[in-house]
């Protein structure tokens, strides 16, 4: 596993704050969401209630964002995610499933402002109005056709999770996409 994250801690602040994370235990646990042995197992290992369709739930040991129809990631703290997909495979051994570390795969950002759903209005294609992407409701899209997740924790926080290789581009992305300036005033 790894020490340090794609971005190795880099911030930046415009008309939004864009912040490194840090390392954070990510598994993508795939199988059948609607089994009570998966819902018991994510309870198990995060605390969080098995989350309905585009939902984010949170309990003190960790998150479970819904990602797809059987598909979780399950985010928990970064030196328990081994421990954490081995407890998974066992308490799941009776089920089809697939519980995988992706931690070192990912970057995870945190944003935090008033117009963050303008800045990403930029450059993704998804619905930012608070309708179209209430609190607690994750979105799987693109930002500058790159693979993107995020959700909003309150309306002036959010995170961002992406593939560690594109971390980088990412955050030239963001940094670019909240210059001072750069405002839509669009919300």
């Amino acid at each position: 596993m790894s020490s340090v994250t794609a971005l190795n801690g880099a911030t930046s602040n415009g008309i939004i704050s864009v912040s490194d994370a840090g390392l954070m235990g990510m598994i993508t646990l795939r199988g059948d969401l609607a089994s009570p042995e998966m819902a018991k197992a994510v309870k198990a290992v995060t605390g969080a209630a098995m989350p309905a369709a585009r939902q984010i739930t949170s309990a003190k040991k960790g998150s479970a964002a819904w990602m797809s129809s059987d598909e979780l990631l399950l985010m928990v703290d970064y030196a328990d995610a081994d421990a954490t997909v081995a407890k998974l495979s066992k308490s799941l051994s009776s089920v089809h499933h697939l519980a995988v570390n992706v931690s070192d795969a990912r970057a995870v950002f945190n944003l935090s402002g008033d117009v963050i759903r303008d800045v990403l209005a930029k450059g993704s294609p998804a619905d930012m109005s608070v309708d179209g992407l209430p609190i607690g409701e994750v979105r799987r899209t693109r930002i500058g056709q790159l693979a993107v997740a995020f959700w909003f924790n309150d309306s002036e926080n959010a995170q961002l999770v992406c593939f560690r290789s594109v971390g980088g581009h990412i955050m030239n992305w963001l940094e670019n996409a909240s210059e001072t300036g750069t405002e839509v005033n669009f919300h």
